[in-house]
């Protein structure tokens, strides 16, 4: 609610000096007369009273385009949240390398073959690339491995892991700790188990660390609990060491999968060139390590999430200049309503202007008459557009519960410049008119009917 206050004394200042300006810039008379010549601004009420629903709709239009606008750029706002949450549930500049079986043949090797990974791999790249790696993990995958605490059980992932998961995965933990280096190096039969199992397997244990579980028939025991904020999609795994793992379930030196994260770079460009340049050498690598043609892109996989994140965020900025786009032709819809309306308030007051001419009123006078209600009308509805826009994604922007949506905003000096452009472009298109009237001949107005 902090912006929005910020918001009302904006406009209690800006109402109490917009006549002053525009007295200086379009009237030269002195400014004590207009602020306070209450006839001037009985003329402008007069106005408006016999003609509310003209006046109503012009405020609508141009409300109708603010308050259009800054909804449009809050949800534009809320969509790059969104998707910035969704990368930062895990490391966002992670790779992950996986395999599977070639298409093409090469070498004189048939396609079909599957590829595997093995240690002898993952230690290359480290030892090769470990200046530039962040965190690392090799990871090998149990299959149709069940989970058994007593009388319970349940059909879950069962992952072999370095300790550098938890950082790859973003993971938190609530108990307990995480696999380390002294569990990979002795092959201990430890495990770390979701909140979500705990739940579901575990929940007739108040305190499950040190309880024991088995997997597939062998004892393991629960040295932690872990969160993931991917949800309970990511909660369905349970963590072993990738030693273990690899020594207890027949995986030898086999890996499924590999993990990376690069040391951060000063800027995203600088991340994406390093990150491609790496993923581009680690995929050459395992192509002739494991002789596969080199446009074979179905046996080696690598994934960059800084790849999908600029995708992402350019197709966010392309829904926000759409945004953009259709706000700013709202409010020119608006600003012509003005300008159409300006023009029939001339037309009407013809015979009204061609006396006050006749009698003595300069052209500036005239400008300035037509261009205070103008100014007034539009200042009045864009700045309840702003009210009421910015006042309803401030109430509603964060109980939105929409998937890629997260918290809708908008900058506050965006908003408020939208405002002030909008008022001049209120003045601007009640020049026109009003230029068009304060060169009206008093005789040819006076024969006006």
């Amino acid at each position: 609610m902090y912006s929005f206050s910020i918001l009302i004394v904006t406009i209690y200042t800006f109402l109490a000096s917009i006549i002053q300006i525009v007295s200086i810039l379009f009237v030269k008379i002195k400014i004590s007369h207009l602020m306070f010549d209450l006839d001037r601004w009985q003329e402008i009420f007069e106005t408006i009273r016999k003609n509310k629903l003209r006046t109503f709709l012009t405020g609508l239009s141009v409300a109708s385009g603010i308050f259009i606008l800054v909804i449009l750029l809050g949800f534009g706002q809320g969509f790059k949240n969104g998707i910035r949450q969704e990368f930062e549930q895990d490391a966002a500049n992670r790779i992950w390398v996986w395999t599977q079986v070639t298409t093409k043949k090469y070498k004189g090797l048939n396609p079909g073959r599957s590829i595997q990974m093995q240690n002898s791999n993952y230690d290359h790249i480290n030892s090769v690339y470990g200046d530039q790696l962040e965190y690392k993990t090799g990871q090998y995958r149990v299959r149709g491995a069940t989970i058994n605490y007593k009388e319970e059980s349940g059909s879950y992932g069962v992952r072999g892991v370095d300790p550098n998961l938890q950082q790859i995965e973003n993971q938190k933990m609530i108990s307990g700790r995480y696999i380390n280096h002294t569990d990979i190096e002795t092959n201990n039969k430890v495990v770390v188990v979701s909140n979500k199992i705990k739940r579901e397997l575990l929940n007739k244990v108040e305190n499950p660390l040190n309880e024991y579980v088995q997997l597939s028939g062998i004892n393991f025991k629960i040295i932690g609990i872990y969160s993931d904020e991917g949800g309970e999609r990511e909660e369905n795994r349970v963590f072993i060491p990738i030693s273990t793992a690899q020594n207890v379930f027949n995986g030898v030196n086999k890996i499924g999968e590999m993990g990376f994260t690069l040391q951060p770079e000063e800027s995203f460009e600088k991340a994406l060139e390093v990150s491609t340049k790496f993923t581009a050498n680690i995929k050459q690598y395992l192509q002739q390590a494991h002789s596969v043609a080199p446009d074979d892109m179905s046996a080696i996989n690598v994934h960059n999430m800084l790849d999908e994140a600029k995708r992402f965020y350019t197709l966010t900025d392309n829904i926000s200049f759409f945004f953009w786009f259709v706000g700013i032709c709202t409010i020119i819809a608006g600003v012509v309503g003005v300008s159409n309306i300006m023009l029939i308030v001339v037309k009407e007051r013809t015979k009204e202007i061609g006396i006050r001419k006749a009698l003595g009123a300069k052209p500036w006078s005239i400008v300035a008459m037509v261009l205070r209600e103008s100014i007034f009308v539009t200042t009045i509805s864009g700045f309840g557009g702003l009210i009421f826009s910015m006042g309803l994604l401030e109430i509603v922007g964060p109980n939105i519960e929409v998937d890629y949506v997260v918290n809708p905003t908008v900058n506050f000096s965006i908003a408020i410049s939208m405002v002030f452009i909008l008022i001049i472009a209120g003045a601007l298109a009640g020049f026109l008119p009003s230029w068009r009237a304060a060169n009206i001949q008093p005789i040819e107005a006076l024969r006006d009917e």
